[in-house]
């Protein structure tokens, strides 16, 4: 019987599929801190966490008898992945499963922002509504504008091919071209300043690394279009958000709509006090489909291990060739 330690408790269809083990999951309101995780750890063979879980070679080394960590995400920017290859501990991630989920957030986000439905919302319940006129909470058209994909990756791509019901011209940013989105869906592979400049949504959907911190920073937001909106499921970092917030305060955009942040949980806070942003707490792949499908996959990873099978999703497999 092997011993798990889980930093959240994640959807019941994953649990029952480890029920013949040991299982110790942190309960808490808030996401456990590294010390927290560190005594969780210890003396466990399993560590399944989230993205918000800080994974270096300080909480692996708790447990010398570490074989696996299952990152309850696609990211696994918050591990330290060549320190666990070093270790000889498979490293796992629940890819593809989130796609269509995420680009159906996004899209909710986008129509969110430019109709003004959460200020609205807002409006209504505190009673400001007095009957209908000719400028009350007028927002932007979404249908036959352009919309900018900056990441053509399977999530890219999925927002783009949503983007034909409403007729709208698709631009994309990416490191390499994209056939498959050109021909799917009708986009144009342009440079950055190109898509900022031309684009009324610009939607990010990049991995975070290096090349990606502040992508988006006071530069570009100056290059949208004033009429334009931004938006973001990708990474936080991936946006200044001390010069978005400037942005949407002065007027270089018309709007924003965010489900990540720099510096998650916390939100940067001259957004907080702003009308013209929209703001999720990080519910990307938060449908009850999608979560327990992640939950299932997390299991499955941790069995193959457990059986001394490479796992289905192991993103470090020299683990596996010594």
């Amino acid at each position: 019987m092997a011993r798990i330690f889980l930093t959240r408790r994640i959807p019941e269809e994953g649990l029952a599929m480890l029920r013949e083990h040991e299982m110790d999951i942190y309960e808490g309101d808030a996401p456990p801190t590294k010390e927290e995780i560190i005594e969780g750890v210890r003396g466990k063979d399993v560590l399944i966490c989230l993205l918000t879980d800080p994974i270096d070679a300080e909480v692996m080394d708790a447990s010398p008898r570490l074989k696996i960590i299952a990152n309850y995400a696609v990211g696994i920017d918050n591990i330290d992945v060549k320190a666990a290859t070093e270790r000889g501990i498979s490293v796992t991630n629940t890819p593809g499963v989130l796609t269509e989920t995420v680009a159906d957030l996004t899209w909710a986000l986008l129509m969110s922002v430019a109709r003004r439905i959460v200020e609205s919302d807002a409006f209504m319940r505190d009673g400001k509504f007095k009957g209908w006129a000719p400028l009350l909470m007028l927002g932007s058209d979404v249908h036959r504008k352009t919309l900018g994909i900056i990441g053509a990756g399977r999530i890219g791509r999925a927002v783009a091919a949503r983007a034909r019901g409403f007729d709208m011209k698709v631009l994309y940013y990416s490191r390499s071209r994209n056939e498959e989105i050109e021909r799917s869906c009708n986009a144009r592979f342009v440079d950055l300043q190109t898509l900022l400049e031309e684009s009324d949504y610009v939607s990010l959907h990049t991995p975070f690394n290096e090349h990606t911190y502040h992508l988006i920073g006071e530069k570009e937001l100056r290059l949208m279009k004033p009429s334009a909106y931004l938006i973001n499921t990708a990474r936080g970092k991936c946006i200044d958000e001390r010069a978005l917030a400037r942005a949407l305060k002065e007027g270089w955009i018309r709007g924003a709509a965010l489900d990540v942040f720099e510096h998650e949980p916390a939100v940067t806070p001259e957004l907080l006090e702003l009308d013209n942003v929209v703001l999720a707490p990080h519910i990307g792949s938060a449908s009850y489909e999608t979560r327990s499908k992640m939950a299932v996959m997390v299991a499955e990873n941790v069995r193959a291990v457990l059986q001394g099978v490479m796992p289905p999703n192991c993103v470090n497999p020299d683990v596996w060739k010594k």
